[in-house]
């Protein structure tokens, strides 16, 4: 067996649960560790800062998904039309998508540089930011877009390494450079004091080193994904797929981060210490998200290979194993958030203030959070199979639609944390049920 095969997974054949689970807790892994790395920047600020810089980098958070979710969304359309290539054997095909995204990636990175520099005050003014806070938020975010390339670079490369069932060496790259931020947060907040500008400067280094190690792993190889900078190119026979598939997925991303945004807006206005709860939340929310963002990753790339072999009845046991495993993996993990909630919320702070605002927002949306588990993983199965706008569009007015009605409408008139947060599982359940109208409907079209 070759070395690149190894890393590699078979989903066209065999048994699917065990090969599903191998792809994406390597995945789940990745993001949570990500997160825990992420949590670091957020602990050391919170306990070294105080909670103003605190929430100057939790106010920055959905701002930063706002302007990058677009082209991770284009990602994705990356994964699938390589996914598909890689199945049917077509070399050539394969080679050229993986040149066109890269150098997509290096373009979209250099172009956020410039968006992060001269929009970031203003969309934090836009999101009525808190004058005691947004100064530092200004220079958190201006510093963390400079690393714009190696993050674009390193999430196609790692787009390109899911195609073909690659998630473990992706994990240990973010081991690796995951390691070197949170050295780099305590050396530089903890010992040289630069506060939000020392945890973006670690952020934007251990981009720098994840990237190197993805671009290394993709020259190195000696398969049909290998990368030369020479051939490096984007070809619009390549680059209209990609962007079909991977365009509405990115704009229904940033769509619910604009919502993401409002909500924020709407925690803005309760001041700073339940901004600061809402940070330490959010940054554990994002572990239940991870890990079942990784199983509709694996739903969309099995898919997509079976998709392009017409093995139609092995897409809906891969759509069947999928919706089990996000069952079970959102409500043991959701549960644990809720049960030990308040233990965990001390790891980032110890105000008392912080940590009630942190318990209100669970309660409403970890035990909840299968719902999200399953809204997310049919746009996921459908985006495999070529059809990313209908899904975008529904998911706009399930999930962003109910938001707006209920941050505009609703909430003013009864302004609380709880009322708040019931907008997520209500958005959930009515984007559920159109996007599994969307997807019987396609999927009796496929079957004929």
């Amino acid at each position: 067996m070759s070395r690149e095969k190894k890393y590699e997974i078979d989903m066209c054949n065999g048994s699917i649960m065990d090969k599903l689970i191998s792809f994406a807790l390597p995945l789940m892994l990745s993001g949570m560790l990500q997160l825990m790395f992420n949590a670091v920047d957020i602990v050391v600020v919170g306990r070294f800062s105080g909670s103003q810089s605190l929430a100057a980098v939790g106010a920055t958070t959905a701002l930063i998904y706002l302007f990058t979710n677009l082209f991770i969304g284009i990602s994705l359309g990356a994964n699938v039309l390589a996914a598909r290539y890689y199945a049917a054997g077509k070399h050539e095909e394969m080679s050229e998508t993986v040149h066109t995204a890269m150098m997509f990636a290096l373009i979209s990175g250099i172009i956020m540089i410039f968006v992060g520099l001269f929009f970031s005050r203003l969309a934090l003014e836009i999101m009525g930011t808190p004058s005691d806070v947004i100064d530092q938020a200004t220079l958190y975010m201006r510093i963390y877009f400079l690393g714009m390339p190696f993050f674009m670079l390193y999430n196609y490369g790692a787009a390109i390494l899911r195609a073909v069932g690659d998630t473990k060496r992706p994990l240990i790259f973010l081991i690796i450079s995951g390691a070197v931020n949170a050295c780099l947060n305590m050396l530089l907040v903890i010992v040289f004091h630069l506060d939000v500008a020392g945890v973006a400067i670690a952020t934007v280094t251990s981009q720098f080193i994840s990237c190197v190690l993805v671009i290394g792993c993709l020259y190195r190889t000696k398969s049909s994904y290998q990368l030369r900078f020479s051939r490096l190119k984007i070809q619009k026979k390549y680059l209209k797929p990609i962007c079909q598939v991977g365009i509405p997925a990115g704009i229904q991303s940033t769509v619910i981060n604009f919502s993401n945004a409002l909500l924020q807006s709407s925690v803005n206005s309760f001041g700073s210490t339940t901004m600061a709860g809402y940070t330490a939340a959010n940054n554990i929310f994002g572990f239940l998200y991870v890990s079942v963002n990784a199983i509709t990753q694996a739903c969309m790339s099995f898919t997509s290979q079976n998709y392009g072999l017409r093995k139609l009845k092995r897409m809906d046991k891969i759509l069947i194993d999928c919706l089990i495993l996000t069952v079970i993996v959102s409500l043991v993990l959701g549960g644990g958030v809720y049960l030990f909630g308040a233990e965990i919320l001390k790891l980032y702070t110890e105000e008392a203030e912080v940590i009630s605002c942190g318990i209100e927002i669970f309660a409403y949306t970890t035990v909840t959070y299968f719902l999200c588990g399953i809204m997310d993983l049919f746009p996921g199965a459908l985006r495999g199979m070529d059809r990313s706008t209908v899904p975008m569009i529904l998911s706009v007015i399930g999930t962003v639609g109910t938001r707006i009605v209920w941050v505009f409408w609703l909430f003013p008139a009864h302004r609380s944390l709880a009322f708040l947060f019931i907008s997520y599982p209500a958005s959930w359940l009515i984007t559920i049920v159109m996007q599994v109208i969307c997807f019987y409907f396609v999927r009796r079209k496929i079957h004929g």
